[in-house]
């Protein structure tokens, strides 16, 4: 099989944020035009965004409506992008692709964040109401996801449950599983190339590029 893209094939989803790290304007303008350039639907471009750098107004409102389970960590987010879909297009059309376009946005924009250095995490256990009523946005909208992005930093810093899973190996369903129709065959056997397992393991990849926190077991 040819050879992933290291972009894609380094991406994963940390919580372990440096939380002094910050980012410029111009790194979030870059994400934000690579969601804009995704694929859209009858490029009806149903995606809208609303971004909150740490300790601003906008990040403590967004914060506010993530679940407790995901208050633990993403507070240390250098930003945190609400990312939400237009119900109706411009005549007033519903967009049944909407969510679909909405998906490719947000992979585009993971993508230019890993060109930057920075990782994302997606958060879907949002209130999407308390979202639209303290950003104060139009009925018309509604929120999907809330993505984290910023740098890596000590896995130590979180709580030993969330540590644990943080420095595990990230693991996929094998090619063969995914694929229907005739050429499953060809999978049935799977390549030792292309197992469920993809990169090396986290506490690897840590000390690897964290020498100092040695302490990761």
């Amino acid at each position: 099989m040819a050879e992933l893209h290291h972009l894609l094939a380094d991406r994963w989803s940390p919580r372990s944020f440096v939380g002094t790290h910050t980012m410029s304007e111009d790194e979030v303008d870059s994400l934000l035009d690579a969601a804009r350039w995704a694929p859209s639907a009858a490029d009806s471009q149903p995606c809208r965004f609303v971004v909150g750098h740490r300790d601003d107004e906008t990040h403590k409102r967004i914060f506010a409506n993530l679940a407790p389970a995901d208050q633990r960590w993403a507070g240390r987010a250098a930003v945190l992008i609400v990312a939400a879909r237009l119900r109706f297009g411009r005549t007033d059309a519903a967009l049944p692709y909407a969510d679909y376009d909405l998906g490719q946005a947000v992979a585009h924009l993971t993508v230019q964040a890993m060109a930057l250095g920075l990782h994302v995490r997606q958060v879907v256990d949002i209130d999407a109401a308390g979202l639209r009523a303290d950003l104060d946005l139009p009925d018309d909208m509604t929120p999907r996801t809330v993505t984290a992005v910023g740098m890596v930093g000590d896995p130590a810093q979180l709580p030993a449950d969330l540590r644990d899973r943080e420095v595990r190996l990230r693991r996929r369903r094998p090619l063969a599983e995914l694929l229907l129709g005739r050429d499953r065959a060809r999978l049935a056997e799977p390549d030792p190339q292309v197992g469920a397992a993809r990169g090396e393991d986290r506490a690897d990849w840590f000390r690897a590029r964290l020498p100092q926190f040695m302490m990761i077991t």
